[in-house]
């Protein structure tokens, strides 16, 4: 039903007469509202509508989040703009912490949500606390746990940032084998997620991961002397957002590539904690990621957001910024979770032996 029908519906219903009045239609409303349950599986189920859910995160008046750096996908923003518009304390814990410490600290530090990289959230989904937020039929079934354990907020590809005054644009991995090339990972592949899925995107091999030679790749380059620090290098492998981040703040001096023949893909997932303290507070901060406005705010730090093709289909997507986004060779290469743990044992083993 349009706009214009629905306002010439309400007219006639108001000249017959034969509608409620507003105050009865608002008691019958609230009489048909359930009771405000912070636990609910859902928005409808324990609330209602958004403005209860809303008074009732206020009344709690404060949420806890962990391992949000203000410069990762715009995270700053999207935490002032949801403290301003809803006018609660956000605790900002532990900014750097990985997915694995988020979980080893939760006793401790009490986060009232979680974003995590997939492959830990799928080994402690006993740990969230059920909930589907209202854009849930946007999300893709392979990046959510079907009773709304964990959900993918957002993602991104592996890239090649590169500087074009020192080398020429690499077109592969293997490209990087070349002259002039100075290479870093964005930090260690035994311990950071980003490193380690530059190491795999450097494995690539018709879209199956192949770590024995993304190993031989980077331990090649250290061989030669082109393997360094992200201070001395010409060339840093990370997700695109980062190296987008770093394009746009610099475009004469930074560029982005994803290469064709390794389009590999990777989610951040959000979850709430079962033992949230501020539980009403976590149902709305996943709400608020999951708007169209949460959405656009993490495209604005150059993540690709998880309802982006539902948003763009229904023309709320902020194409200006999606434009800005550094082209894909195609549909993200997602590593299913026994390749990650095949990968990573495999990396523990020969890492530190082949490249140091």
């Amino acid at each position: 039903m349009t706009v214009r029908t629905c306002a010439a519906a309400a007219a006639i219903l108001a000249s017959a007469g034969c509608g409620a009045s507003s105050t009865d239609t608002a008691s019958t409303e609230a009489r048909n509202l359930p009771p405000i349950n912070t636990g609910a599986t859902s928005m409808k189920a324990g609330f209602g509508t958004m403005d209860r859910l809303a008074e009732a995160a206020k009344r709690e008046g404060e949420l806890n989040v962990i391992a949000l750096p203000r410069e990762w996908v715009n995270y700053g923003e999207v935490i002032d703009t949801f403290a301003d518009k809803y006018d609660i304390k956000v605790n900002e814990l532990e900014p750097t912490a990985s997915s694995k410490r988020e979980l080893d600290a939760a006793a401790q530090l009490k986060p009232d949500v979680f974003d995590l990289t997939m492959d830990v959230a799928v080994s402690a989904a006993d740990r969230f606390a059920r909930y589907q937020v209202q854009g849930w039929q946007d999300l893709p079934d392979h990046v959510k746990e079907p009773s709304g354990a964990w959900y993918a907020a957002y993602g991104g590809y592996m890239s090649i940032g590169y500087d074009p005054r020192a080398v020429k644009p690499p077109a592969s991995f293997a490209d990087l084998l070349g002259p002039g090339y100075k290479v870093a990972l964005d930090g260690d592949p035994l311990r950071s997620a980003s490193a380690f899925g530059g190491v795999m995107a450097a494995s690539m091999r018709s879209g199956t991961p192949q770590p024995q030679q993304g190993v031989e790749l980077f331990a090649k380059l250290k061989q030669a002397g082109r393997l360094t620090d992200l201070a001395k290098a010409n060339v840093v492998i990370a997700w695109d957002h980062l190296n987008a981040r770093r394009s746009a703040e610099h475009a004469d001096t930074w560029k982005v590539t994803i290469p064709r023949d390794a389009a590999l893909g990777g989610y951040h997932v959000q979850a709430i904690n079962k033992a949230a303290p501020h539980p009403a507070a976590a149902r709305l901060w996943q709400e608020f990621l999951f708007s169209d406005e949460g959405q656009n705010l993490l495209q604005k730090g150059y993540a690709r957001p998880v309802r982006g093709e539902a948003m763009l289909m229904k023309g709320t997507l902020d194409g200006e910024q999606a434009a800005k986004l550094p082209k894909a060779p195609g549909p993200p290469v997602l590593m299913t979770i026994p390749q990650a743990d095949a990968a990573k044992a495999y990396l523990r083993k020969e890492w530190s032996k082949k490249v140091g």
